[in-house]
């Protein structure tokens, strides 16, 4: 049974491998930073490339917002090592390979495009007790999250 991840409840917790196979843990972050989780699909794919690469150029106002980000698919950390070094990406992605954290947020989609188990596009917002305060889900993986939602979230937190 999948649990829902919904504004104001406690976010699932977990632990995912970086792109040099260390060990994350989303309640390392609790007391210390604000969390925004991005659920993308596919390493490489042309929107995940576009809404990765906008979260990138925007690092300076997620700082000034006391925020980490983690970017987070079910490719392997070895291809996400390879998508962080050709984009340049500044910030953590996580590989979800096993897809705990996709089931535990609700966000896993039994069908992308014929394949099974692919996060759909899907923003949290994890203050810094844990506690989820934004929640977006997309249907369509061609659209972006509402990054100015985010944005005004964080800055309601500090």
């Amino acid at each position: 049974m999948s649990v829902t991840a919904e504004e104001g409840s406690k976010a699932p917790d977990f632990t995912l491998q970086n792109t040099e196979g260390e060990q994350v843990t989303l309640s390392d972050f609790r007391g210390d930073k604000n969390v925004v989780i991005l659920f993308f699909p596919l390493a490489f794919s042309g929107t995940c490339t576009k809404e990765l690469c906008t979260t990138r150029d925007n690092m300076k106002l997620y700082d000034s917002l006391d925020a980490k980000v983690i970017g987070i698919s079910i490719d392997s950390f070895f291809t996400l090592k390879e998508f962080k070094k050709a984009e340049n990406l500044n910030f953590t992605l996580l590989s979800d390979f096993n897809k705990e954290a996709s089931k535990a947020y609700g966000v896993l989609n039994d069908d992308y495009f014929g394949m099974k188990g692919v996060a759909n596009r899907a923003s949290f917002v994890v203050d810094k007790q844990g506690i989820i305060q934004h929640r977006e889900e997309l249907s369509d993986s061609s659209n972006l999250p509402d990054f100015k939602v985010i944005q005004k979230t964080l800055a309601k937190l500090n």
